[in-house]
């Protein structure tokens, strides 16, 4: 198990060398509302060259594997279905192990959901009156009234009740969108069950992935701290977080324990790279060309040099004290961005 970070951790060699599957979050990593985020397929095309195997986990559940992979080999990025791993799929195995053969799965998604299913030996069913003896719910942008309605009377009547994912928002070029997390609180609201979940930063999702790619030291990438970050320190791996979707550098500031990550880099071109060493002593941390002093509960930047330097510097700081508030960290960050404007 890995120990809970205290500052972002150094390596001397590129992370494509030091890991052998980079288990990679899509949206806001690898893509942003179906475009492609600049720099990530050549980032991902050069770790596949060096013999990095990458996997696509993903919390979304309502795409097929295969439509993925073609989504993802659209924007230059190598992939395959068999590359494609998705909470659809940890759920699925999640009901496989506990029902019998065959069994009915009030299915509320997408065609994804559906197919991982019938992957696994059991039957969707889109209605209450078939009693199923599950019902298992995955983000769907043609998810209605109708279909939550006969979910929520299945699980009143005993249904397990199955989550692919528990994400309260989705990124998008827009903003922030309600994710599967915000749709399932109407049946959970309704008849007081709380789903099991499949999807991070829960255990499923990431043991499916090690069955499927065979990794021996996996490192976790994404963008979100609560799921991809979180869902890997639950199971002992290590993790880069790239900033090109939901977190930011105050949020990565402000992580707490269980959500901090081994590795930060702006985007996926941190897998090819080493990671530099933040020395500190006596509340005073560096890295690169920049200098954090830790006064109490205040965090004062100085110095200038790559943004992500500095965050990590401060990250160093911040997570080594006590107290650090969205407050006391505002004029780093800010200190921090304009630099990154001005550069």
């Amino acid at each position: 198990m890995t120990s809970t970070p205290r500052t972002p951790r150094a390596s001397t060699e590129p992370l494509d060398s030091v890991y052998d599957v980079a288990l990679l979050d899509l949206d806001g990593t690898v893509y942003l509302s179906g475009a492609a985020i600049p720099g990530a397929a050549e980032a991902l095309r050069k770790a596949d060259a060096v013999g990095m195997r990458l996997a696509y986990v993903t919390n979304n559940a309502f795409r097929t594997p295969a439509a993925i992979a073609a989504l993802l080999t659209s924007f230059g990025v190598p992939a395959t279905p068999g590359d494609v791993v998705t909470s659809a799929q940890a759920a699925a195995r999640m009901l496989g192990d506990r029902l019998p053969p065959g069994a009915k799965v009030l299915a509320i998604g997408g065609a994804g959901l559906r197919m991982a299913l019938r992957e696994r030996g059991l039957r969707p069913v889109s209605t209450a009156i078939e009693r199923p003896q599950a019902v298992v719910q995955g983000y769907s942008p043609d998810v209605d009234y109708s279909i939550m309605a006969e979910g929520g009377l299945a699980v009143a009547a005993g249904a397990l009740f199955v989550a692919s994912n528990a994400d309260v928002t989705l990124p998008s070029r827009r903003g922030r969108q309600p994710g599967n997390g915000s749709l399932l609180r109407v049946i959970a609201t309704a008849t007081g069950v709380q789903p099991v979940v499949a999807g991070k930063p829960e255990p499923p999702l990431h043991h499916e992935s090690v069955l499927r790619t065979g990794a021996k030291r996996p490192l976790a990438v994404g963008d979100r701290l609560d799921t991809d970050i979180e869902g890997a320190q639950r199971v002992g791996a290590d993790s880069l977080l790239v900033l090109t979707g939901v977190t930011g550098p105050a949020e990565a500031i402000l992580a707490p324990p269980r959500q901090r990550p081994t590795y930060l880099a702006e985007d996926l071109a941190g897998l090819l790279e080493p990671h530099p060493e933040v020395t500190g002593q006596d509340g005073e941390y560096r890295c690169g060309g920049w200098t954090v002093h830790l006064d109490g509960d205040r965090l004062e930047l100085d110095g200038a040099g790559e943004r992500i330097d500095g965050l990590r510097a401060l990250c160093a700081a911040a997570w080594s004290g006590d107290g650090i508030t969205a407050e006391s960290a505002r004029p780093a960050v800010q200190r921090l961005e304009d630099s990154a404007k001005t550069a």
